[in-house]
């Protein structure tokens, strides 16, 4: 066992579990300086039914080899650490803390049959908005609980508790259950006004099973547990280290860049495309066109998550064989509004729109402006455009930002910084350390092992910086070309909707732009 902590020279460990891969980044927060990072990939299992899963031991594995290929010296001045974790995959726990199943993902769509039926029970999207602040929507926990009952029978009767990928790992850590709010909004259970389960969600889900008695408890933005003295060992750690709360992947990321204050937005271009910002109250739509949370330190974050962004264009890349390089360099070669090509980017189904059926579709084809340039940038205008429309719903309810904080693979790209601030008309900045939500479990961990003496937005605005070389300035011309395009996704998403076999009557039908 390593020397007690002495609290000079503290390093505090950010850990975030996604989908493709866990990354492990230590940051030094009194030289304000990252002293370390790894990462490791994690592989996904994907069916035509629209299954997503996972094994949990992956995460596990991983975070060891993460943990234990930081340099001795970083390790050694390890005094806490925090889990972010992709939202809404169900873990299925039995009484000894094993896990009984592949983990389903926020992406899977095989429970579309069980979303609805507990929205049925509910008594609709209306209802099930009165009873926890958020229509139920197919990536949420909720409906994979009653998939599970149907289709891994034995794995339904064996269960013993229900975590979250970042509580399995806080879990393993601590030997501990326990959950907080962040997450929690996820499952589809919460009700984020008293941050409380509802019952009325719980019984939809399984009338016959007190689901509440499965659920860890819910505990403070500021509590820290233990880390098991045995792990400790194994892992290289001190003795004394502390494990904070950390959060949901979208909490830990609007810590890591900034949005603990209203009129701040943060977008994610990542496999999913995120959009929120931090409210002091509730932001719930009576429409359901966000996503009504909880923030991960006692405030809200409505939020918008679509299913497919760099998805979109790391497929238009592999059909045109193009490497990033080459895909920034075509870029050049097209104009704002794609010459008319527009590309509805539903690969995976989607979330918002909620259209979890939903395929991908190209329209506006004609005999001049299908070229590799436009089609390329049809998908990358189609994943913006998507998260354009939550935005405008935001908007309505004067959610008004005054900047976006862009993060995720596709914040590497200079075009999409440009398109973001040309297509929503506001500021672009970039952080210095581009892992936002590890960045943000690293610094809930400081705060929280530090016994949350200031506030944390304070603590925030005092670490996160911003390059300036990665900016972008809207520009208006090309926002009016924008508009034009934008208007035109519209107008054939509005179209397709019958396609999907739903319609949603927020998308307002407008004409297609000469």
């Amino acid at each position: 066992m390593r020397q007690e902590n002495s609290g000079e020279g503290a390093v505090y460990l950010g850990i975030d579990a996604g989908t493709q891969s866990l990354k492990v980044l230590a940051y030094d927060p009194a030289a304000r300086q990252m002293v370390g990072q790894q990462s490791r990939s994690l592989a996904l299992d994907s069916a035509d039914d629209g299954s997503r899963e996972q094994d949990a031991a992956s995460w596990t594995r991983a975070l060891q080899e993460c943990v234990l290929a930081l340099p001795d010296a970083v390790r050694a001045r390890v005094r806490g650490l925090a889990v972010s974790g992709q939202q809404h995959g169900l873990v299925a726990l039995a009484a000894d803390d094993s896990v009984l199943a592949p983990v389903k993902l926020w992406c899977d769509t095989s429970s579309t049959t069980e979303c609805d039926a507990i929205t049925a029970a509910v008594g609709g999207e209306g209802a099930c908005i009165a009873a926890a602040g958020n229509p139920l929507r197919v990536g949420y926990t909720a409906s994979k609980l009653p998939w599970t009952k149907q289709h891994r029978p034995q794995a339904y009767t064996a269960l013993d508790g229900i975590a979250l990928p970042h509580d399995y790992l806080n879990l393993w850590l601590t030997g501990a259950r326990f959950m907080e709010c962040g997450d929690a909004s996820g499952t589809g259970w919460l009700d984020i006004r008293t941050r409380q389960w509802s019952p009325t969600m719980l019984a939809a889900t399984d009338p016959d099973r007190d689901l509440a008695a499965l659920l860890p408890p819910l505990v403070a933005a500021d509590a820290t547990f233990a880390l098991l003295p045995a792990l400790a060992d194994a892992l290289g750690l001190p003795a004394g280290v502390r494990v904070a709360v950390g959060g949901g992947d979208n909490m830990m990321a609007a810590i890591g860049t900034g949005a603990v204050r209203e009129g701040r937005l943060s977008m994610s271009l990542g496999t999913s495309g995120t959009l929120f910002a931090w409210s002091a109250s509730p932001k719930i739509d009576p429409q359901g066109r966000w996503a009504a949370f909880c923030a991960s330190d006692g405030g809200w974050l409505p939020l918008i998550c679509t299913m497919n962004c760099t998805v979109a264009t790391n497929q238009a890349a592999t059909l045109l064989g193009l490497h990033h390089g080459q895909a920034e360099t075509l870029l050049q070669a097209s104009a704002p509004g794609a010459a008319g090509l527009v590309l509805l980017p539903f690969f995976n189904g989607e979330r918002s729109p909620d259209l979890p059926l939903a395929k991908g579709a190209l329209h506006g084809v004609d005999l001049h402006n299908l070229s590799p340039a436009n089609l390329y940038r049809a998908a990358m205008e189609g994943a913006s455009y998507s998260l354009k429309l939550g935005y405008d719903a935001m908007r309505e309810a004067g959610l008004q930002g005054a900047r976006v904080v862009l993060t995720g693979g596709g914040a590497n790209s200079a075009a999409w910084r440009q398109l973001i601030a040309d297509l929503f008309q506001l500021p672009v900045e970039v952080p210095v350390q581009a892992e936002g939500a590890a960045f943000g479990a690293a610094l809930q961990a400081a705060w929280a092992c530090a016994g949350a003496s200031m506030p944390l937005a304070d603590l925030v605005d005092a670490h996160v910086v911003f390059d300036p070389a990665l900016s972008a300035q809207p520009d208006p011309v090309r926002g009016a070309a924008y508009a034009r395009g934008y208007q035109r996704f519209n107008h054939y998403l509005q179209a397709s909707l019958p396609l999907y076999r739903q319609r949603l009557p927020w998308i307002s039908p407008r004409g297609c732009c000469p």
